[in-house]
């Protein structure tokens, strides 16, 4: 018997669904996975099965039967992947994805989908069977040119929502009778996340727990403090007006050091990072006058760099040339142009006369404006921002804090207290997701500040991941402040574990 069977069983045996009997009976007739195998021939309903198999994983299970799905989406995956692997997108969002998995631990696949998407993935468990099924109708479907596939149990209040009846056809009103003035079109609300089923024990403690805002309001520059930096650093910065920076990015200790090289012999100042969150470090300390970016980076891919810079007001105006031995072509080169701004695009192995014609258009073509204050924080119209934010937010008016901080993140993306203050906002609303992703920015700034991984760790567990969650409650139990505070959190993770 496999251990994930018997961990599987013990769950089951834990939450009452199967007897001692049941369950050696279906262990003793092998086949597939265990839950999806004892819901099929009916000894445990859907819901307890997608309970312990959402225990197991430590992630939210889904109920395909409810599930409406919008088709377009499926664009985001071939179906040869999605078969092979027991893998569909079930919600696609702005900057976020949903999908619904058999086997959530296949995490080449979600890698691969993140940087594929440049979405961040949020994977549910499902069970085995039913991703078969609606794998095939889904994508049927869409190849018929149907726009939805809604479940046989799909719930009226999120079809209403969607502005989708029962077949899955966009519903529309009956027309106004003569000489009437029309009515107003009725607004059609997103869906926030998929339908999910979790584990009663998360469901109880993400109850009891809420976002705690007794830090917000904290705008001391210490907060932002950028830390991590390398150790050594290549002698002081050196005046913009005598020499442009560059900085590259790359994994590749070889690509890097060959690019210094050549770039220093032409007079560029040249910095280096081999990782994703260094590279955001630097744009911060240094702002440099041109990125060379590698597509493919540990913990922040290349894309998510570019969006981020390219969507700043204080960055923006940076030319980024992007470099990938990963996707091929010119219609790739020109999506990537479009969907992350990146101003050229060239592919590995690359000819060093392309990289510096990239280099000497990009710094003649566009060039930068006159460099903002520098000093923790961001630019005086950013911190105007924030503190806006904390008024408003004190004043009792929610949603104008919520519209502060925004507006203070577009201008600097890099600014940590607004990124963690417009996350505690979030959760304040209820937008579990959206507050989510700002304070694991929060965090990816600044890993030491106990409130920002505090919050995400209550959030993760409101929303169902468990593991997450207990993955930030020991990091963050290293950085409590007192042994009150450590104690309780021991609890938590107990609780969750």
């Amino acid at each position: 018997m496999t251990q994930s069977r018997k961990q599987i069983g013990r769950i089951l045996l834990a939450q009452r669904a199967v007897t001692a009997e049941q369950l050696e009976t279906a262990l003793n007739q092998g086949g597939g996975r265990l839950a999806s195998r004892l819901a099929e021939q009916g000894t445990i309903t859907d819901t307890d099965a997608l309970k312990a198999l959402s225990e197991q994983h430590g992630i939210p299970g889904i109920d395909l039967s409810q599930l409406c799905l919008r088709l377009e989406d499926l664009d985001l995956l071939p179906r040869e992947i999605a078969e092979k692997h027991l893998i569909l997108p079930v919600l696609a969002r702005e900057d976020r994805l949903f999908v619904a998995m058999a086997n959530p631990r296949e995490k080449k696949v979600l890698d691969e989908l993140e940087f594929v998407t440049g979405k961040k993935v949020y994977p549910y468990v499902a069970l085995e069977g039913a991703m078969a099924k609606v794998i095939q109708l889904a994508y049927t479907r869409k190849a018929q040119g149907e726009a939805y596939y809604v479940g046989p149990r799909c719930p009226a209040e999120v079809l209403e929502r969607l502005g989708v009846d029962s077949e899955g056809r966009i519903s529309v009103a009956p027309g106004p009778l003569p000489g009437s003035a029309p009515p107003p079109p009725a607004e059609v609300q997103p869906l926030a996340a998929p339908g999910v089923v979790v584990d009663d024990a998360v469901g109880r403690i993400s109850r009891s727990e809420d976002v705690e805002d007794a830090d917000f309001g904290d705008v001391s520059r210490d907060l932002s403090v950028v830390a991590e930096m390398p150790p050594a650093w290549d002698g002081a910065p050196t005046s913009p007006a005598v020499v442009k920076t560059v900085l590259v990015v790359d994994d590749e200790a070889d690509i890097r050091k060959m690019l210094k090289r050549l770039l220093t012999t032409r007079g560029y100042r040249v910095l280096e990072a081999e990782r994703g969150l260094l590279a955001l470090r630097l744009v911060k300390e240094h702002r440099p006058d041109l990125i060379i970016l590698d597509a493919m980076l540990p913990e922040v891919h290349g894309f998510e760099i570019a969006r981020r810079i390219k969507g700043s007001a204080r960055y923006g105006q940076i030319p980024i040339i992007m470099v990938s031995a990963v996707y091929r072509g010119w219609r790739y080169a020109e999506d990537l142009k479009q969907s992350c701004g990146v101003d050229h695009y060239i592919e590995k192995p690359f000819r060093i006369a392309d990289v510096m014609a990239a280099v000497e258009s990009s710094l003649s073509q566009q060039p930068l404006p006159e460099e903002p204050p520098r000093g923790e924080g961001g630019s005086d119209e950013a911190e105007r921002a924030l503190d806006a934010g904390v008024r408003a937010y004190k004043a009792g008016r929610l949603d104008e804090a919520v519209e502060h901080l925004k507006r203070g993140v577009q201008i600097d993306p890099l600014a940590y207290r607004l990124h963690f203050h417009l996350g505690l906002l979030y959760g304040k609303q209820g937008k579990v997701y959206e507050a989510i992703s700002e304070l694991e920015t929060a965090v990816e700034i600044n890993a030491k500040h106990f409130p920002a991984v505090k919050n995400l760790a209550i959030l993760y567990q409101k929303a169902g991941f468990r593991n997450k969650a207990a993955e930030m409650w020991e990091r963050g139990l290293s950085l409590a402040p007192d042994e009150a505070t450590k104690a309780s959190i021991r609890q938590h993770i107990l609780n969750l574990l």
